[in-house]
């Protein structure tokens, strides 16, 4: 066991009867994949490189802070469990500002997560991935993201390459987040298997675990906080108000799996 064997105590207290799952899906920020050196005005740098027209003559500074403006004036619906696209918000931001671009949305949407965040993978989630397919254990993506499902696919297969995802869900391609429990419903529905079937990780105690259970899906809260990221949650929310299993490295879910078979 990573660290202490809190995690495999609490399996054989808690849930005697747990029985391995015939699927896991797996929240993607902070619990896959992080986003270190997160730096958007390195990304709308970026882009100003690919301007065609820019009729105002805005430089870059002016984009970039007229664009984290308009992010925080249109995130405020996510606050409400909707979500935005990635493609829409560039759309509106461009033509707004009267600037056109020599890329297509998804080159755009590209550009700019690439040099915002190049992307990491979270401490041995890339050897627990290979462990669950090597047990036959199937494998999902649920994720609350206002790029497109396209794209962070992309993302994930770079960095994941070994993965065997089914399927990879953004949330930005239903117009709503976790913990909305639709987007939840998909996954069995998706797998054709029973809820309980499923397990599913993340490291939000409110949008993966709370939302999760509310599914009829077993959560397991992943709470390794070790990583650099501006997202990265710190857990003032307190335990979320259902049965889950904590973990606090990959390796720990490696040897529940394996006391479980």
């Amino acid at each position: 066991m990573h660290g202490n064997n809190q995690a495999l105590l609490n399996l054989k207290k808690d849930f005697p009867d747990l029985t391995r799952p015939q699927m896991i899906v797996f929240d993607y920020g902070g619990t896959l994949l992080y986003e270190p050196n997160w730096d958007p005005r390195r990304g709308n740098e970026a882009l100003f490189k690919h301007i065609k027209t820019n009729k105002n003559n805005l430089s870059p500074e002016e984009l970039h802070d007229f664009s984290q403006q308009l992010f925080a004036q249109l995130s405020q619906v996510r606050s409400l469990n909707y979500e935005i696209h990635e493609w829409q918000f560039q759309k509106l931001l461009y033509e707004y500002l009267e600037i056109e671009l020599a890329l297509t949305p998804p080159e755009t949407e590209k550009v700019f997560w690439d040099h915002t965040s190049a992307g990491a993978v979270m401490p041995g989630a890339d050897r627990m991935i290979d462990f669950i397919n090597r047990q036959g254990i199937r494998s999902g993506v649920i994720s609350n993201i206002s790029f497109s499902g396209q794209a962070l696919a992309e993302r994930i297969n770079r960095l994941l390459p070994n993965n065997r995802f089914e399927f990879i869900l953004a949330s930005s391609e239903y117009g709503i987040r976790k913990p909305n429990r639709l987007l939840f419903d998909l996954a069995p529905k998706k797998a054709g298997l029973d809820p309980s079937a499923l397990w599913f990780s993340g490291d939000n105690q409110h949008a993966d675990i709370a939302g999760a259970a509310s599914a009829g899906i077993f959560p397991v809260w992943y709470r390794d906080r070790s990583v650099d990221d501006p997202f990265m949650l710190k857990d003032s929310a307190g335990a979320p108000p259902c049965a889950h299993l904590d973990i606090f490295h990959w390796d720990e879910l490696v040897e529940i799996l394996e006391n479980l078979s």
